[in-house]
């Protein structure tokens, strides 16, 4: 990150610009993006036609996941690209291994009226993750009023939006775009920036047609067994799966990015990923490694049949930026999700 503090200058100055096409910072030296990214995400010809409709260009390949991080209610398209003859390795509890020149593209945006959710779009942010020399780069790139261009800002943002949400009431916020250090944040994994989404179990979908299968008869998936094999996430909004294994994805795509052993919160000794087994690993009868403010004076990470002991439920219902879990990536409560977990902390036998 060479050019790093001056490209902060530059764009945060430039971010305060409602029309930043053609934006001048007196006395600002004009910043190398060469070592980071390109400046506009239409520079990387990702998508045809009009920005703003997502079209993707040639190689460029939508996907969906069975469980979504929660972002503040933010919906999500999301690409990938990888490079001509390039193929994806496929591993079974990891995510894949992808090859050099990969770009994974995720947008987040709000609909106007959430039981329209394809009519009136507002596109806040896309983030990338490029494969470079080995290493991911994680970029945030915001969008215009006029939803024409996107730019990239290292610095991060915060952008008022408000929308009818599916309760009919109105809603608002100032969501935050993440800076890049927060990017790297929540995507390090031991000492290595690497994706959270794209694994076997988030991507084994299997309507109208199974999501890998494609990607395998397409050429850019190698290694995969017979479909049947390959393990699956439940999606957590799907009231026809288990409580269980709605609540297992829910913490697996929300906590576990941290909450693993090579994780950020590695010394919780918690480790919420889907196919652990361990109970006491899940916080089962654990006591916190520290109890401050955070344990909101509770002794246990979960207390099978008592949510409202429970440490992990304290903390995911909160939206104190002393206590709430994940620390970051939202402002508000996900209500859905902390239900979800309270009945099944609460069907738990003792």
């Amino acid at each position: 990150m060479k050019y790093l503090l001056g490209v902060v200058l530059v764009i945060a100055s430039c971010g305060q610009r409602k029309d930043r096409e053609n934006v001048a910072v007196e006395g600002a030296v004009e910043a190398d993006l060469s070592g980071i990214g390109r400046p506009t995400l239409s520079s990387y010809h990702f998508f045809k036609g009009p920005l703003k409709n997502l079209e993707p260009g040639q190689g460029v390949v939508p996907y969906t996941i069975n469980a979504a991080l929660f972002s503040d209610y933010a919906f999500k398209k999301r690409f990938i690209k990888i490079p001509k003859s390039s193929r994806i390795a496929y591993h079974a509890s990891e995510v894949f291994d992808f090859p050099e020149g990969t770009v994974l593209i995720k947008n987040f945006y709000y609909p106007e009226d959430f039981s329209k959710p394809e009519e009136n779009l507002r596109i806040l942010e896309t983030r990338l993750m490029i494969l470079e020399n080995g290493s991911w780069k994680a970029l945030p790139y915001v969008w215009n009023e006029e939803q024409t261009e996107a730019y990239l800002d290292v610095a991060g943002r915060t952008l008022t939006v408000s929308w009818k949400h599916s309760d009919g009431t109105i809603r608002k916020i100032d969501y935050s775009v993440p800076n890049v250090n927060q990017c790297r944040g929540c995507h390090l994994k031991g000492d290595k920036v690497m994706p959270i989404g794209p694994s076997a179990r988030q991507l084994n979908l299997g309507n109208p047609h199974n999501q890998l299968a494609e990607w395998s008869s397409l050429g850019i998936l190698t290694g995969m067994p017979d479909v049947t094999s390959v393990p699956r996430l439940a999606s957590y909004e799907d009231k026809a799966e288990t409580i269980a294994g709605r609540a297992r994805a829910w913490l697996e795509i929300n906590c576990s990015h941290c909450h693993r052993p090579d994780g950020q919160a590695k010394t919780s000794g918690l480790h919420l990923a889907a196919n652990v087994r361990s109970s006491y690993e899940l916080g089962i009868g654990k006591a916190p490694v520290a109890a401050g403010k955070g344990s909101g004076g509770l002794h246990f990470g979960i207390i099978p049949s008592h949510p409202e002991e429970s440490i992990l439920l304290f903390r995911i219902a909160s939206s104190d930026p002393g206590i709430m879990m994940p620390e970051m990536g939202r402002k508000l409560v996900h209500t859905e999700g902390v239900d979800l977990i309270r009945q099944w902390i609460l069907e738990m036998k003792p």
